[in-house]
Order: C-alpha cells, then structure tokens, then sequence
C-alpha cells in the first residue's frame, strides 16, 4: 500500500521505498496495463505465472496477452542503494521521466510515470463511487 513519489535517472534506476524492499532480493517488472509498470515478488510471481497457465493457448487474446505480459518481464536485483535498473524498453514503454510515482497495490507494486499517474486518476476521480458500488454490488459486499 501507498503512494511515493521517487525520480528516475538517465541508465533506468530508481530507488523503491523501503517499505518495498523489506525480506525481498529479486524483483520481476514488467509492462501492466494503462501504461504503467508492474513489479511481482518472485512468490508472487509464481502465482500469476501459474494462473496465465491454466489460459488456453488456442485464444488468441490470451497468446497476445501473454506475449506482451511475458516478452517484456525481466527480474532485477536491488543495488546497495535500493535501485533497481528497469530496461529500455519497459521505461519505454511505460513513458517514465524524470518524475515517477511508486504505489502498492495489493499484490504488486506500480510504477508510473507522474503525469501519466495524475492523469490517470484525473480522470477516474468522478467515476470511483460507480465503480465501488458496481464492484462489490456484483460480491454482495461493502467496503
């Protein structure tokens, strides 16, 4: 959980908070959707391999998927800074500058570009109480 706000520099490294990095070595980025990064513990990242396992490989939508989801995974290793080096592509892809935001969700960590991210939530401010009330409307549950 959490927002924080961490630049990146020219070679792809940026510092993850240390609320982050706490018992973790590796860590596995790779591109997520809306145009931000995710990054799995390599735990974690068993069980989203696992789950993408049980898709049937004659969909086409899950082999795109996971061509894109898989192609652009790399692990990374934290320096003695807490840095990781996020590839070329991925910081590509993701559009980082300078200026990132590094959020926790459930699960994974996001990574997006700070423009990207406020425009993001901008834009889905006036939709969040919809989306609540579809969301747990369909579990039966309320927050």
């Amino acid at each position: 959980m959490g927002e924080y706000h961490h630049s990146i520099d020219d070679k792809g490294r940026i510092v993850l908070p240390g609320k982050f990095r706490s018992d973790i070595t590796k860590i596995v980025v790779t591109r997520g959707l809306e145009n931000c990064l995710y990054l799995y513990t390599t735990e974690d990242w068993e069980k989203v391999v696992s789950k993408l396992n049980t898709l049937p490989f004659t969909k086409k939508d899950a082999r795109t998927f996971m061509r894109s989801f898989f192609a652009g995974a790399s692990v990374c290793e934290f320096d003695k800074m807490g840095r990781i080096n996020i590839t070329s592509p991925l910081v590509s892809y993701a559009g980082l500058t300078k200026d990132c935001v590094i959020i926790g969700v459930n699960d994974r960590i996001e990574i997006w570009d700070e423009d990207s991210y406020n425009n993001y939530m901008k834009e889905n401010a006036s939709k969040l109480e919809d989306i609540a009330e579809n969301l747990f409307e369909v579990s039966n549950e309320t927050l």
